[in-house]
């Protein structure tokens, strides 16, 4: 097991390794997660979850980390009843509002993105703009609408998948998709040249 001391002093998990696989629902005749799988497949997942709950940039790291802490001391009481990504997603949600309890920040920090490879700088830094400019426009959305918005438009998933997980009537996610994708497309023509 390898862990990483934090910024506050306490020491975490920072990489999965095979000595901390955990079967879970083998009883059930599926196969075992383990937690390396769970870290491996669905670590981007809930990175993108938790920037979208308006974790800052700066705290992300620590926030995925929390995140994985609890999905490595839980693995193996995940029943299968929902999908791997609903059980990540609650997590995830439960774990950034306690952050944000903890310490009240305001969201004006830039999202920060690296330049993949410097072979093309200026290619690089378009897509670190428009990350950036998304992501402003998501954090000025309302916080129903964003994690609607989100889950559809950039997890992919579908407007019933995204109602089980947030326990919404499908009208109302369908109410709540319309009203942000509308938001979205007007902060985007606000910003546009002209």
């Amino acid at each position: 097991m390898v862990a990483v001391g934090r910024r506050d002093g306490s020491a975490v998990l920072a990489t999965p390794t095979s000595e901390m696989a955990q079967p879970a629902r083998a009883d059930m005749g599926e196969p075992a997660l383990t937690f390396d799988d769970v870290y491996a497949a669905h670590v981007a997942f809930v990175w993108r979850i938790a920037r979208t709950f308006g974790v800052p940039p700066g705290a992300l790291e620590d926030v995925v980390q929390d995140v994985f802490v609890v999905v490595h001391r839980r693995l193996a009481q995940f029943e299968g009843r929902s999908a791997i990504t609903t059980w990540l997603f609650e997590i995830t949600r439960r774990t950034a509002l306690a952050r944000h309890r903890r310490d009240v920040v305001r969201r004006t920090e830039p999202l920060e993105v690296e330049p993949a490879g410097g072979a093309d700088t200026f290619a690089a830094l378009s897509r670190a703009q428009a990350a950036a400019t998304v992501a402003e426009i998501l954090d000025a959305m309302p916080e129903d609408k964003r994690i609607v918005f989100a889950l559809v438009e950039l997890e992919q998933l579908s407007i019933p998948e995204v109602a089980r997980m947030l326990d919404l009537n499908l009208n109302t996610a369908y109410s709540r998709l319309r009203l942000a994708r509308e938001a979205f497309a007007s902060a985007v023509l606000a910003r546009s040249p002209r």
